[in-house]
């Protein structure tokens, strides 16, 4: 509320003085400065007058004040010992007569210190209620999660009324207090004004969104709730007196959380469609079934990976399913570029590879590309990108096994595995593996002759590492899938 007369003449430093008795808790929306015979043309009401009394006489006090009151003025301050010792008895008396509070400003007082108290009040108002409309939003979020009746008795806490959620036909969902159900009766003719669609609304423009009623004991708001030409409901509030100008945009807010959970359903309408086409058997008639080529995306970033699909548009065209420990993404093809770096900022992403009927050996491929890309910390790992998916894949598994056992067991034997597969990485590069091993060049030289005594060839030969990458592959294969899970635990390193 704004700063009342009584709290600006409670300022001890401004020395005002009632002439007029008792001070009321009248607002004070201004402080204007005149020495018109006639201010009123330059008021709004609600003014703090202050005047030195230069056109006033004892003659034309009473039209003076009249003039004030007739504009609805706060109050008037008259100045002493600037151009008279006291305030003209004349003047105080017609103050007295017809209602108005007249106030004595001290001469040490300027004028200008009475405008900056006033203004300081009006800020600190200001304040508060941008404080409290921030409050009561926040407090509304956390209700409309919960669901409409918890964000109706809220709001209704709010505004120290009572308010009532009503649907389209004027039925009461949910009403707080309880006896607030006996007003619905009411408000039926208001509600079939504004459940007029746009196109039924009369000439004259009519009730668009809102109505304000009052009537005995009740101020009352009604206002549509939806975004379409019918509403999908109606909120009313009803308060004892007139709802101040933070409280409207209180109410304001709870409408925006009723609307946007009433046409919630409706962003769902595609996605039901197409479930329903896909149980019918004929999913090219599901609005929001991918054409052409979709990727499956396996997320490791649990449920964020939703919340991030829900902030972009682009998750919009996807469809996400969590799993134990990740979340499956089908992906139109085209949207793949897109969505790929939105979640791999959250997580890291194996990539299928394109499919468009055979999504289950897609989300294979994903979940493998997944594991690939954790063992390797990369952000995204496509299928395509993992080692071995031509050759090993037409291996038979036992003898691929036994094949690789026989090989790098003696390797493992002397804890050479390692440096094995960081040399077979860098292509044969002594500097490079050196570096991804974080060991220096000789150690790598002298264990690498190590290793070619125990193997008796020579890893510097491209064929023996052929076989040494293959036989890796084929052992960093677990549950005996083989080259399903790509060939390395150490990131490749850079060439020297």
């Amino acid at each position: 509320m704004p700063p009342t007369l009584a709290s600006v003449a409670a300022l001890p430093q401004l020395g005002l003085r009632s002439l007029t008795g008792p001070l009321p808790h009248a607002p004070v929306v201004w402080v204007a400065v005149s020495e018109l015979e006639d201010p009123t043309p330059f008021l709004e009401g609600g003014e703090l007058v202050l005047t030195t009394g230069m056109r006033l006489t004892g003659a034309n006090s009473a039209a003076y004040v009249s003039r004030l009151v007739a504009r609805g003025v706060s109050g008037l301050g008259f100045a002493v010992g600037v151009l008279h010792e006291d305030v003209p008895p004349e003047l105080v008396a017609a103050a007295r007569q017809q209602g108005l509070v007249l106030l004595e400003v001290p001469r040490p007082t300027p004028f200008i210190a009475i405008g900056k108290a006033v203004s300081r009040m009006l800020a600190a108002d200001w304040y508060e209620d941008v404080t409290r409309a921030f409050q009561a939003q926040r407090e509304l979020t956390r209700a409309a999660l919960t669901g409409p009746g918890a964000l109706v008795t809220r709001l209704a806490r709010l505004v120290g009324g009572w308010a009532l959620l009503l649907d389209a036909s004027g039925d009461v969902r949910h009403a707080e207090p309880s006896a607030a159900r006996d007003r619905a009766a009411d408000l039926a003719p208001e509600l079939a004004r504004l459940g007029r669609s746009d196109r039924h609304r009369p000439a004259d423009g009519g009730t668009a969104a809102s109505v304000a009623l009052a009537v005995p004991d009740d101020h009352i708001v009604v206002q549509r709730i939806g975004l379409g030409g019918r509403p999908r409901g109606f909120l009313a509030v009803g308060t004892a007196a007139p709802l101040p100008h933070v409280a409207h945009g209180i109410v304001g807010a709870a409408v925006a959380f009723l609307t946007l959970q009433s046409e919630t359903p409706r962003t769902g309408r595609d996605l039901r469609a197409s479930l329903a086409a896909l149980l019918l058997g004929r999913p090219g008639d599901g609005p929001a079934v991918p054409r052409g080529p979709v990727r499956v995306l396996a997320c490791a970033g649990g449920p964020a990976v939703l919340d991030a699909l829900e902030s972009d548009p682009a998750g919009a065209r996807c469809l996400a399913l969590p799993l134990d420990g990740q979340v499956a993404v089908i992906v139109p093809d085209e949207a793949t570029g897109t969505v790929e770096p939105l979640l791999a900022a959250i997580g890291p992403v194996g990539v299928s590879d394109p499919a468009v009927n055979d999504l289950e050996t897609a989300l294979r491929q994903a979940e493998e590309a997944l594991a690939g890309a954790v063992r390797s910390h990369r952000e995204t790992l496509h299928y395509s990108a993992l080692p071995g998916q031509g050759l090993l894949r037409l291996l038979d598994p036992d003898a691929a096994h036994g094949f690789a056992d026989a090989l790098l067991a003696p390797l493992r034997a002397d804890d050479l595995v390692d440096t094995i597969r960081a040399y077979v990485a860098a292509n044969g590069q002594g500097e490079a593996a050196a570096r991804a091993l974080g060991v220096h060049r000789h150690t790598l030289r002298a264990r690498m002759r190590k290793a070619a005594e125990i193997l008796g060839r020579d890893p510097d030969d491209p064929a023996v590492r052929a076989e040494l990458w293959m036989a890796l592959a084929i052992t960093s294969s677990p549950d005996e899938r083989i080259g399903h899970r790509g060939d390395s635990q150490t990131p490749r390193p850079g060439i020297a």
